[in-house]
């Protein structure tokens, strides 16, 4: 359940983290935000609605939050309970994101990854 745990976080991790590579390129470039598979790349969505628009900064925390959590994937995936701290550290930063930029498959897997963390924990070293 472990190792499950931690390729849900790399899921997320490099699911969302290598479009948000592309959105920060796009956002440089001054082209805007760029659409991936038909969809808005970190536009459009709740945050732009409350007056927070896509910005570099923004991006970047995000990139951040993704980095973090290939980062906690790998520790979670040796057992390391220090790692899935971390994980469940960033859980309120990753949640305020999925809401911001309208990721739907963010919560699930972000679900998911909990679950199998709370039945797994008395095995983490």
């Amino acid at each position: 359940m472990i190792k499950t745990a931690a390729v849900c976080l790399w899921f997320a991790g490099l699911g969302f983290g290598i479009p948000c590579l592309y959105g920060i390129w796009s956002l440089m470039k001054g082209k805007g935000i760029p659409y991936v598979l038909g969809f808005p790349s970190y536009g459009y969505g709740p945050f732009e609605r409350m007056g927070i628009h896509t910005t570099l900064p923004l991006l970047s925390g995000f990139l951040l939050i993704c980095v973090v959590e290939c980062v906690a994937g790998y520790g979670l995936w040796n057992g390391d309970k220090g790692s899935a701290v971390l994980s469940l550290a960033i859980v309120p930063v990753e949640l305020l994101f999925y809401y911001g930029f309208a990721l739907p498959f963010g919560p699930p897997v972000l679900v998911l990854r909990l679950i199998l963390l709370f039945l797994s924990w008395s095995s983490l070293n």
